[in-house]
This record gives structure tokens, sequence and C-alpha cells, in this order.
């Protein structure tokens, strides 16, 4: 038994015999998705966790997305074990799943920074200095704790190396309709482990900036509301180009890593780099720039 858990194969693995090795797999799947580049959970645990502007919020809010992503997982897994998993490959899945997604993203951006149309959005360091006054508090509020529960479930459906190794291999390996939930759950799990210490990381960040707490909240907000938002907008038209051009959408270049999220540059890591490293902490950077020049003025 020890020898076949030591023999797993991460990457791809094949003939899975017996619960510990079920087990131990599903958890470490998880944990390998939650710490690598994920388009269905990176740029939204970073919004909520930035958003919430403290470690304890951060923690909070990786916490409640996590745990409706598992309950997702938990749920697909036992439809996997049903024969229900072909309607998870279908070819335009993704794209559905990623228009989505950036709806509800852009419409927490929205409700974040209160902007009533897209055309009012702006990223930081193409707005005006003098028109500072659009972005004071009042034009900010904090996200709802329903919002990355919502996000965690309905991101979950995508589709990846991840959830194809756990629906077609691991969930078949239970040889039980009782328990064929356990995997996902336990998928789940693990992501949920990464994601809250990545939850809890990202409010740390933002609560130890030097600054009074009003800045703080007004950096964090910001930068929540911009990721969301233009993330958003990049995950529909990145849903639609999937429909219109898939081959396009699903040209890649591989990496050579032997690890799922890292074996490939495509559409998903670009998603994640325009939306948390172009947007996200280039709003994270200048604002935070503003602010201690504000308060080294005074």
């Amino acid at each position: 038994m020890m020898t076949n858990i030591l023999a797993l194969n991460l990457y791809n693995p094949g003939h899975i015999s017996g619960w510990l090795s079920i087990i131990l797999l599903s958890i470490i799947l998880g944990m390998v998705h939650g710490i690598t580049p994920d388009e269905h959970t990176w740029p939204i645990t970073f919004s909520y966790a930035i958003g919430s502007y403290s470690t304890k919020k951060g923690l909070r809010a990786g916490l409640i997305f996590s745990a409706a992503f598992t309950l997702q997982r938990a749920i697909a897994s036992e439809l996997a074990y049903l024969g229900l998993s072909r309607l998870y490959v279908f070819a335009g899945l993704n794209s559905f799943v990623y228009i989505i997604v950036g709806l509800l993203m852009a419409i927490a951006g929205f409700f974040i920074i209160k902007k009533k149309s897209i055309f009012h959005l702006e990223l930081p360091f193409l707005k005006r200095h003098h028109e500072e006054d659009k972005f004071s508090q009042q034009w900010l509020q904090d996200p709802r704790p329903w919002m990355p529960a919502v996000h965690g479930f309905v991101a979950g459906w995508g589709f990846g190396a991840f959830a194809l190794i756990l629906y077609t291999v691991i969930s078949p390996a239970t040889h039980s309709v009782l328990f064929a939930w356990v995997p996902g759950a336990l998928f789940g799990i693990g992501t949920m482990i990464m994601q809250v210490l990545a939850g809890a990381l990202f409010g740390y960040i933002a609560s130890h900036k030097g600054l009074s707490e009003k800045s703080i909240r007004k950096i964090a907000l910001l930068t929540a509301g911009n990721t969301l938002s233009y993330g958003g907008l990049a995950f529909i038209l990145g849903g639609l180009l999937g429909v219109i051009a898939p081959s396009i959408a699903n040209a890649n270049i591989s990496t050579g890593l032997h690890i799922h999220n890292l074996a490939h540059i495509g559409l998903s890591i670009i998603l994640v780099i325009l939306s948390v490293v172009v947007v996200g902490l280039t709003t994270l950077i200048v604002e935070t720039r503003q602010e201690v020049k504000k308060l080294n003025t005074y």
C-alpha cells in the first residue's frame, strides 16, 4: 500500500487503488490547484481578500470562497460518478463559465466602487489627479460576504486539467455511489487550505502600509473594485473569444513544467496576468504611492 502511495503521479495519475491513495491524491491535488495561478480562483480571491483590508477579514473571504468551491466540487464529483462527467467536457463549457464569472466579477466591481456603467471605469494611471474627489470614501462600499460565496460556487464549474483528473480518474476509483462526492470535497479542502492562507496574506499586505485606516480602506476597495471590474470584462471577452474562435482561445505554448496550470501558457494564464498583475497590483501600487505622498505632504 505504501509503495502505491509513493508511486502516485500527480501530473498524470493512472490506476488508483485504496482509499488512502484517493484521500491523499485528492487533497494534494487540491493544494497544488490552490497555490498555482488559476483563472477560476486567483483573481477572485485576490480581489475579496484585498478588499477586506485586514488579515482576519482576508482569511474569512478566502474561507467563504473556498467553502462554496468545495461544495461545488463535491456535487460535481458525485455527478461524474453517476455518468454525467461528459457534460463537463464539452468544448464550450469553460467559455460559458468565463462569461458568467466575468459578469459576476464586473457586477461586484461596480458595487464596490458604485459604478453605474462600464463607460465610467478608469484605471488608476489614466485618471487625472485633480479628480481625486471622485474616489472619495462615499464612492466606496465594502463587498458583501455572499459575493465570494456565489463566485466560488459558479467558478468551480470551470473545467481544466485538475477537474479532468478528479472526475474521470479519482471519483470512479471510489467504486461507491454513496462516497463518490468525497474526492471532490477533499480536493476543495486542499484548495481551501491554500486559498485561506492566500486570503490572509493579501489581507495582511493591505493592512500593513503605515497608513491611516481611511487610506487603507480606500486603497483596498479601489484595488478590489478595479480588479473585479476589469478582470470581469477580460473574462467576458475571453469567454466570447472561446465561443467565436475556439481554436484561438485554446492555443497555448508549452513551458516544459509538469505542473498543471503551469504546464502551458494560454488564455487562462493571460486572464490571471491581466486581472491580478496588470490591474490589481498596478492599482495597489499606484494608489499606495499616492496615499503615502499625501501623508508625507502634511
